[in-house]
């Protein structure tokens, strides 16, 4: 993990700042990053790090809004294959695993 990113993590834990860390931990066909590659997310929706831009990072960027209320990890599927994701501007033709932990 990037020092940087652990910086922002011990930060938001040192002001009581909820946020969520979101790591993708599988990925198949083509993506725009690989399994690794993690970004913190803010209750106000400020983002830290990029798991690949566009579309795919503006879903989960939602879905770990939506974690963060709630206050419980999740799982998402992101699929960039179908004729949807292509209107939407997923290029890629791959599919990613993110897993969204309430930190």
């Amino acid at each position: 993990m990037e020092i940087k990113l652990l910086d922002e993590i011990a930060c938001a834990r040192e002001h009581g700042m909820p946020a969520a860390l979101v790591t993708i931990i599988q990925t198949r066909g083509s993506t725009p990053r690989k399994a690794g590659s993690k970004m913190l997310i803010y209750p106000d929706g400020r983002m830290f790090g990029t798991i690949g831009g566009g579309c795919a990072e503006a879903e989960v960027r939602l879905k770990a809004l939506q974690a963060i209320h709630e206050k419980q990890c999740i799982t998402v599927q992101v699929s960039m294959l179908n004729d949807v994701a292509a209107e939407e501007g997923m290029v890629c033709g791959g599919i990613m695993d993110v897993f969204i932990q309430v930190i």
